[in-house]
């Protein structure tokens, strides 16, 4: 499926007389709640939803960095947001600032804290929730270590990585261990942006979350093509969040370098495209036709994910808003859960 903006505004035009009757019939056998359009037995799945363990709190509180919704967080808010929006599990992760602040083993000791929560989250909602792992990268050692210990003993569905670390991006040569293990594993890596060191304040009246975090997204996929990583890692599969931030507009900016670089066309034989054609990404805080005309431009509907960056955005108004773009049944029922199954297939239990 692709569109335009135009093609999005004409089609919502037309639809809107039917949106409701649209999204009621979304899920055949489906009991309504008397909640409207979202108040259906809940199947959804969000894949973009944060927790805030003791210890991540204690944390983003000392060095001031963390953001009101997420210091209120419970698991029982969540679920009573996922109730509201229809949504039977959420993956949930970290948000950033992450779990490293410049000391390894401090790192190392928050990412066991937050990935023994979101495990135990998982047990005591059963079902309601799976859990994206924390790294605490740039401890490469440390990171391997924990991968084993999510994986092997936490069991979780994948995990987490921020779009850079110490001005570092995923596909810079010091992290290629922890994608080599990812490859090994045949890993869901659900990535989130940071806030970038290069790039603060900026702009007075312009927080980092309205420019820098979609651009930071765009800096981490460029830098896992042009290193070739990709190609590397066949068996990873990437998440990237808020629709790609920034990424799709500069498609035609990425396939210029490519054929201008031999370096670059080494590394990534079959070319930019296909890689961010296969890319997943997800649509919180992108649940509007600016955001989703260009990446519907480049992928088809079978990459775009549910999120709704819980607790800083809510999930009833995220899918509220994807019912209002123009999609046809089939394609809510793709990003509102069938992608999610597919990727994840312990979720279709």
């Amino acid at each position: 499926m692709h569109f335009s903006v135009e093609d999005f505004l004409a089609r919502r035009r037309f639809l809107s007389g039917i949106a409701a009757i649209g999204a009621g019939s979304l899920l055949s056998g489906c009991q309504t709640t008397g909640q409207g359009a979202v108040g259906v037995v809940p199947f959804r799945v969000d894949v973009h939803h944060h927790l805030a363990p003791p210890g991540f709190i204690r944390e983003i509180v000392a060095r001031k960095t963390g953001q009101i919704p997420l210091m209120e967080w419970t698991p029982a808010k969540s679920v009573d947001a996922m109730d509201k929006a229809g949504i039977a599990t959420s993956m949930v992760s970290i948000s950033e600032p992450g779990v490293w602040y410049g000391d390894n083993a401090a790192a190392g000791r928050l990412a066991r804290e937050c990935n023994e929560y979101g495990a135990r989250m998982v047990g005591d909602y059963r079902g309601r929730f799976g859990h994206f792992a924390s790294l605490p990268i740039p401890d490469i050692d440390g990171s391997l270590r924990e991968i084993e210990y999510a994986f092997d003993v936490l069991k979780a569905d994948g995990i987490c990585l921020l779009t850079s670390y110490a001005g570092k991006y995923l596909g810079d040569p010091a992290f290629a261990p922890v994608m080599d293990e990812l490859n090994r594993r045949r890993a869901v890596v659900f990535t989130h942006p940071v806030r970038a060191d290069c790039c603060r304040n900026l702009m007075p009246g312009v927080g980092e979350n309205v420019l820098e975090l979609a651009t930071d997204t765009a800096r981490t996929i460029t830098s896992l093509l042009v290193s070739g990583t990709p190609a590397r890692c066949p068996d990873v599969r990437f998440i990237f969040s808020h629709a790609g931030g920034t990424l799709p507009v500069l498609t035609g900016r990425i396939i210029q370098l490519y054929a201008a670089s031999k370096e670059f066309a080494q590394r990534l034989p079959q070319g930019p495209l296909p890689e961010l054609k296969r890319f997943y990404y997800d649509t919180a805080n992108a649940s509007n036709e600016w955001s989703l005309a260009p990446l519907m431009k480049l992928v088809s509907v079978s990459q775009v994910l549910l999120g709704s960056d819980y607790p800083l955005r809510s999930p009833e108004a995220n899918v509220k808003e994807l019912m209002g773009l123009g999609f046809g049944n089939d394609e809510l029922r793709a990003i509102y859960r069938d992608n999610a199954v597919r990727l994840l297939p312990r979720l279709a239990g």
